[in-house]
């Protein structure tokens, strides 16, 4: 697979930074935060797509599938970064939210940059995975044209998954493959061609909504606390406190009795207090409704006698 370096916005020289190596270190920083300021605007045009892949994330979870990236480079650490926190963040299991690079998981600390042109590893990447038309596969690449990424999301999309592709140039050869093409057009770089600058930026607020978003729809957030996450330590477990406790309305006291009436579970807890229930009723019922907090003080809020609940 050719690929014409030359023809990429993320290649060009950037005109704003050509006397780059002559500014002192007030005069470069400010045009590296002028520069990436421009990203947040370029994320915001590709909105529509994202949504569409946020949407397609969260059924595959629903059915029971897994939301995979992709990458090879800076895009494969973005890739693997985020599938790393949304474990404690979501209280998932580490195979819901999996992520794969080039060359391996070591070629995360120590590059391995000629694995990015091995389409025979990324296409057996996807076999190795055992990928199923349930799960959501997300091909990352700033260039578009990374013949692992393209292969692997080529490979998964023949097996049935919802594909969604994202790069950081207009018409870019990964968005063929992509049934949702997210194509963030970040421009040149103030490095000429180190994408881990202004797109390597710009992947990761897409990742985060992509997963954020995924997991907000399957009912792992309640308003916007994270009631499902994992309290694998002091400072999460406090974390924990102050969310009862503020969910609630009520004093610290009250909240870290709650948890430990619940068992330790956020979710139980605010169900528990706010429906005047049982631990194992309020389990049923979440369970019953998916594990979403709303949907189960919606359902319920009659026979709590109140309508106004959640």
């Amino acid at each position: 697979m050719q690929m014409n370096i030359e023809s990429l916005a993320t290649e060009q020289p950037n005109a704003r930074s050509r006397e780059l190596d002559s500014l002192s270190a007030f005069e470069l920083i400010n045009v590296m935060n002028e520069e990436d300021a421009t990203v947040a605007q370029a994320v915001k045009e590709a909105l529509p797509v994202i949504a569409v892949a946020v949407t397609h994330a969260a059924q595959a979870l629903r059915s029971g599938g897994r939301l995979i990236y992709v990458g090879s480079g800076t895009s494969g650490r973005m890739g693997m970064l985020d599938a790393s926190e949304c474990r404690p963040t979501f209280g998932v299991s580490q195979d819901t939210v999996v992520a794969v690079m080039a060359g391996g998981a070591s070629a995360f600390a120590s590059a391995r940059e000629g694995a990015e042109d091995d389409v025979e590893a990324g296409r057996q990447t996807i076999r190795d995975l055992a990928v199923t038309p349930n799960d959501l596969v997300v091909g990352i690449s700033a260039s578009g044209r990374t013949p692992f990424t393209i292969a692997a999301l080529a490979a998964a999309r023949e097996i049935g998954a919802f594909t969604v592709g994202l790069s950081c140039n207009q018409d870019a050869l990964l968005s063929l493959q992509a049934d949702a093409p997210i194509e963030v057009v970040t421009g040149s770089e103030v490095l000429t061609g180190s994408t881990r600058l202004k797109a390597g930026t710009a992947q990761k607020m897409v990742l985060n909504m992509i997963s954020t978003g995924a997991m907000v729809l399957v009912g792992k957030v309640y308003k916007n606390y994270m009631v499902d996450m994992a309290m694998s330590n002091y400072k999460l477990q406090e974390r924990a406190v102050d969310i009862v406790k503020h969910v609630l309305a009520v004093s610290e006291a009250s909240a870290r009795h709650s948890l430990e009436e619940a068992g330790g579970n956020i979710k139980v807890a605010i169900v528990m207090s706010k429906l005047g229930v049982r631990r194992e009723v309020a389990v049923n019922w979440l369970d019953s409704a998916g594990g979403s907090v709303r949907a189960t003080l919606t359902a319920h809020s009659a026979e709590a006698g109140s309508a106004e609940l959640p």
